[in-house]
C-alpha cells in the first residue's frame, strides 16, 4: 500500500466534490470534540496489530482507539476533521495516518486492509454513492476482511424533515447541506449483499420526558468479505 502524505492534506478523488460533501467542512468547523469512542465491538473480532481503516474518520473519536491496538488509517473528505483528528491524537501521544479522501474513490491497492470501520458515514449519502463505496470497500478488503457498520435506522426520532433533491425514500436534506438517510435492516443487508453476515441487528434505545417517548435506532452490522 502506498503511504499517503500526512503532513500535507490534499483531497484525493477523481471528479469534483459534491455539495453535501464540501458540507462538512462547514460543520466541522465549528463541532467541538465529543472524546474517545469505545471500539470494543472490533476488538472482539480483529487481532491487535490488524490493518484497518476508518472510512470517514471525522475528527478521530475512534481512530485515536484504532490507534492503540492497529495499524490505522483515517481518511475524511473534511480537511478540517483530518486536522483536528491529528491534533486530538498527539495530545494522546497516538499515532495514525491520515489522508484527505472520498469514500468513493479511494487511493489504496486492492486487498490491503483486514477491517473497516464505517460508523455514521453512510447514512450522508445517496443510494447510487453508497453502492459505490461499499464497492470501493470490495475492493480493498483482503479475503475474509471485515466491515464494522453502523448508521441510522428508519424508527429514529430524527427520521423526517425536508425530503432531498433529488428524491429517494427516507433520506432528507438539513439546513447545514449534509444528507441525511434512514435504514431499515433489510436494506442494509441488500448493501452489503456480496459479504457474508456476520451479524446485523436494530439497536433501538427509548426514553420518555414528559410523557413522551423519544426513540434512537441505530442499525449495526459486521461483514465479511467472501
Amino acid at each position: 500500500m502506498d503511504k499517503p502524505d500526512t503532513h500535507n492534506l490534499t483531497i484525493s478523488q477523481a471528479g469534483p466534490v459534491k455539495d453535501h460533501f464540501l458540507a462538512w467542512d462547514r460543520e466541522y468547523a465549528h463541532l467541538k470534540w465529543g472524546g474517545p469512542a469505545p471500539i470494543r465491538d472490533i476488538q472482539a473480532q480483529l487481532l491487535p496489530g490488524a490493518k484497518i481503516l476508518d472510512a470517514g474518520s471525522g475528527n478521530g473519536r475512534y481512530l485515536g482507539e484504532l490507534a492503540r491496538h492497529y495499524n490505522a488509517i483515517g481518511i475524511d473528505i473534511s480537511l478540517a476533521a483530518l486536522n483536528g483528528s491529528r491534533t486530538q491524537l498527539a495530545r494522546s501521544s497516538r499515532f495514525a495516518e491520515h489522508l484527505g479522501a472520498s469514500i468513493l474513490d479511494l487511493p489504496f491497492k486492492p486487498c490491503v486492509f483486514d477491517g473497516i470501520l464505517c460508523y455514521g458515514v453512510l447514512q450522508h449519502l445517496f443510494k447510487e454513492e453508497r453502492e459505490s463505496a461499499v464497492k470501493e470497500f470490495i475492493n480493498i478488503l483482503q479475503e475474509g476482511g471485515l466491515i464494522f457498520f453502523e448508521a441510522f435506522g428508519c424508527e429514529d426520532m430524527r427520521c423526517g424533515g425536508d425530503a432531498s433533491i433529488p428524491f429517494e425514500e427516507r433520506t432528507f436534506a438539513r439546513q447545514n447541506g449534509i444528507i441525511y438517510h434512514y435504514f431499515m435492516k433489510k436494506e442494509v443487508k441488500a448493501l452489503f449483499k456480496e459479504f457474508e453476515v456476520v451479524g446485523l441487528e436494530d439497536v433501538i434505545k427509548e426514553k420518555t420526558f414528559r410523557g413522551d417517548i423519544f426513540r434512537r435506532h441505530l442499525v449495526k452490522g459486521v461483514f465479511r468479505k467472501p
